[in-house]
């Protein structure tokens, strides 16, 4: 897995953990009684915020995980597992779907964009799993990746009025679905080289 190593592909698999567009209703419900201009100030403040607890796990992550002296392989197949629950969550997101809404008529302070929208429980788990399982010559280049994913997931956040207008709740659903698809072929994919490693085929 360390060798095919791509910023670009990384990017895009955090941004599906991230899951923007299923988000995209979500911000809209939490701030529809909010001015249109202090919105984009507030997604953009809770953005950062997200960043910045991204950040700090990616970091620290990595002296979490060798408190219990895990193995990379054990580590690969962990985050396969939860990439294919997700995925599968994606698909089929039951019938409350993604309707944790976090009930309140007051301007949102950390919760619940910040967390755990953009650094929620999948999305640290990740960086945990993701800083474990590559070596420390990739540290920047994964790095890069997570910044990455984060910049196009809060560019997606920050446009989320417009896009609703455009795509509506049936072509968000569908994005989604889509975006859970992948990721269900990825899990399956990191599944497989993590077996591989563990037994060296």
């Amino acid at each position: 897995m360390v060798e095919n190593f791509s910023i670009l592909s990384s990017a895009i698999l955090f941004m599906f953990i991230l899951d923007p567009f299923g988000n995209v209703p979500l911000v809209l419900s939490i701030l529809k009684n909010v001015d249109e201009k202090r919105k984009k100030i507030i997604i953009v403040r809770e953005t950062l915020f997200g960043l910045a607890i991204l950040l700090f796990f990616f970091f620290f992550g990595k002296s979490f995980l060798n408190i219990f002296h895990l193995e990379t392989e054990a580590v690969t197949i962990a985050g396969a597992v939860i990439f294919f629950v997700i995925a599968l969550r994606m698909i089929f997101p039951g019938n409350e779907g993604n309707s944790a809404l976090f009930g309140s008529s007051e301007e949102p302070f950390m919760v619940p964009i910040a967390i755990p929208m953009i650094a929620g429980p999948s999305a640290l788990a990740t960086l945990l799993l993701m800083t474990k399982a590559y070596s420390p010559s990739l540290h920047w280049e994964l790095f890069a990746s997570v910044v990455l994913a984060w910049f196009i997931s809060s560019c997606i956040l920050y446009l989320s009025p417009f896009l609703y207008k455009v795509l509506r709740q049936k072509g968000l659903n569908a994005l989604e679905k889509l975006m859970g698809m992948l990721l269900l072929m990825m899990a399956v994919q990191m599944f497989i080289d993590g077996i591989r490693e563990l037994f060296h085929l």
